[in-house]
């Protein structure tokens, strides 16, 4: 099996590829929820049963075949740091890093498929893809779903479907999920009413690292609530019927603030660049923002040389764990800010920074300093 320095050397395939919409839908996520009859739910087991399904599912796992030569841990063997980069790279969920004995991990080595074993269910199976890919992060862990309950017994009632340990999850026991990158709707203040609107066909919106979690760099979690009564192919469809207004929304907010403020545009992007080139302290959760304004600037034409992919990457790079494990140490909070601050000064150097760029005739005599105060 592959070692945990081999997984963090190599970025996922969603980290370093492209999809439909990228520049405003990051990835795409498609987790299901299984059990295994005749076990407990892992929230009311007792250790000894954890460990011992954990003996019994996962070699089942590992030889799978889109598991072979992947990555597969122990949570008893993971150190808090592991566990957190983890996180960080959205291969395990935060509930599932705050556990240890029972409780294991296996990754791909594409790191598209990750399966936790022993989270609030049994099985949590996950598929991560690059923009809005819906479809193929489904048929990814459809496919793992189909061989492992050719193999195991899984939990399932022919009127409720598949049974969880959270009602919410009953029935096909999937939530999918798409990150997205909205910082013009966050700019010209059309977010909240955008969120309300999403919020009232059912579906949730969440922050980085999903429940619970902020919106940091101006990224948001859309996924569906509900999984009992519906098929996947509808859920899906819902969804990325969904999406599809979202982007429309954030690429008409973002064609509005170029021309029609450009300067305060123009200033946002520049002030961004130039406090990540040469800062030598940033906080994370001012290195997103920052970054987030940097990646628009990107897309939208007015940073030269500027690989939205690098971009991508330092998001993940500067995170507190990532941070620590590439230091070998535990970092104080002071530390970690300038280390973050090296990083991103390093990486960076090789981008030219903004340019300037025409002023448009509806705003000759000048731009606002926001665009609220037209």
């Amino acid at each position: 099996m592959m070692r945990f320095a081999t997984l963090i050397k190599n970025p996922a395939d969603w980290m370093k590829g492209a999809g439909p919409h990228s520049e405003i839908v990051m990835t795409s996520r498609v987790r299901l929820a299984r059990n295994l009859r005749g076990f407990p739910f892992p929230g009311f087991s007792q250790e000894r049963q954890r460990v011992d399904l954990l003996e019994q599912v996962r070699p089942v796992v590992e030889e799978l075949p889109e598991m072979r030569d992947g990555y597969s841990e122990d949570y008893t063997d993971l150190s808090k740091i592991r566990k957190q980069v983890l996180v960080e790279r959205h291969l395990v969920s935060r509930e599932h890093a705050a556990r240890s004995s029972g409780c294991a991990v296996v990754v791909d080595r594409k790191q598209s498929i990750s399966i936790m074993i022993n989270e609030e269910d049994h099985f949590r199976i996950q598929g991560i893809r690059p923009g809005l890919n819906l479809h193929s992060a489904y048929d990814l862990v459809n496919k793992v779903d189909t061989e492992l309950e050719g193999t195991l017994p899984f939990a399932y009632d022919s009127k409720l479907g598949y049974l969880t340990a959270c009602p919410t999850n009953l029935g096909t026991g999937m939530r999918a999920s798409v990150m997205l990158h909205l910082p013009a709707l966050v700019l010209t203040e059309q977010i909240n009413p955008v969120i309300k609107a999403v919020g009232k066909i059912g579906l949730a919106v969440r922050g980085l690292y999903g429940e619970g979690t902020e919106a940091l760099g101006n990224l948001f979690q859309i996924s569906n609530q509900h999984t009992l009564g519906e098929a996947e192919p509808e859920i899906i469809a819902q969804i990325e019927k969904v999406i599809e207004g979202v982007v429309r929304s954030e690429q008409t907010a973002r064609a509005k603030l170029k021309e029609d403020h450009q300067t305060m545009l123009s200033d946002q992007v520049g002030r961004a660049f130039a406090i990540l080139r040469y800062a030598h302290i940033l906080a994370s959760k001012e290195a997103l923002n920052l970054l987030s304004m940097l990646r628009l600037g990107a897309d939208l034409d007015l940073v030269g040389n500027c690989d939205r992919s690098l971009i991508d990457m330092l998001l993940l790079e500067i995170q507190p764990a990532h941070l620590q494990l590439n230091a070998a140490r535990e970092l104080s909070p002071d530390e970690r800010d300038s280390m973050r601050a090296e990083i991103t000064r390093a990486r960076l150097q090789s981008i030219d920074g903004p340019g300037n760029f025409p002023q448009s005739q509806t705003n000759s005599g000048g731009a606002p300093s926001t665009p609220n105060d037209e």
